[in-house]
């Protein structure tokens, strides 16, 4: 009796020791609302010649504990980042820009953080009536990629978007250095195929978006690596 007391005992020592290990499930996506994607948005709270402030929503994330917002601005580049625990945040920005924007769903339980889809709107100025393009998103290569070329040759490609749908033609650069020049004027379409690089080289690239009024706007340099 004292054998199965003893053995009773010790089976009890050791559940009572094992730790109950909770699986902590981390945020799901932010879904976007305002302001609406691709589209010109007038309907911010003019605070100046130059400013007005815009209302950024989205909905709840399941196990979220905040949410970080990041505006970027597409023509400088500059971006801003605020942090809060609601569901909606006025941002005073720069009139008459075009600028991009995704939430972070975050939690204090676990590091892992869900980023949402990333979204574009032009915050319109005064007497507003033709809106810049977005800049060219470049789809291939991707920056800092890795290729190796076929028979010498590469295919670039990107998207382009405009508020008022309006996109004309393309111009690209490719080149060697930071300042690359222009390899193709007037492209239609998103795509350039039978590109001539020589492997083990360091490419910069660039694509100048331009809409039937004439307006224009910069990608940006990027740059890939060719094996």
């Amino acid at each position: 009796m004292k054998k199965y007391l003893l053995l009773f005992l010790l089976c009890l020592a050791v559940f009572s020791c094992k730790k109950i290990i909770k699986v902590i499930d981390p945020p799901t996506k932010a879904l976007l609302s305002l302001p609406a994607n691709n589209e010109a948005c007038a309907s911010g709270t003019v605070t100046s010649p130059t400013l007005s402030s815009i209302l950024f929503k989205w909905t709840a994330s399941q196990n979220a504990e905040s949410y970080e917002l990041t505006i970027k601005n597409l023509e400088s580049g500059v971006t801003i980042t605020q942090t809060t625990t609601v569901l909606e945040l006025p941002v005073t920005l720069a009139r008459n820009m075009p600028y991009s924007w995704f939430v972070t769903a975050k939690t204090s339980k676990i590091s892992t953080t869900t980023v949402s889809d990333t979204w574009k709107f032009y915050n319109v100025g005064e007497a507003s009536s033709a809106f810049a393009p977005f800049p060219a998103e470049m789809v291939t290569p991707k920056m800092a990629a890795r290729i190796t070329p076929t028979a010498g040759k590469i295919s670039l490609s990107w998207t382009g978007s405009d508020v008022d749908n309006d996109i004309l033609n393309y111009d690209i650069y490719l080149g060697t250095t930071n300042t690359p020049t222009l390899i193709k004027a007037a492209q239609i379409g998103g795509a350039l195929p039978d590109v001539t690089v020589t492997a083990g080289t360091t490419y910069y690239w660039k694509v100048i978006t331009r809409d039937s009024k004439g307006n224009t706007s910069d990608s940006g340099i990027y740059v890939f690596y060719t094996n």
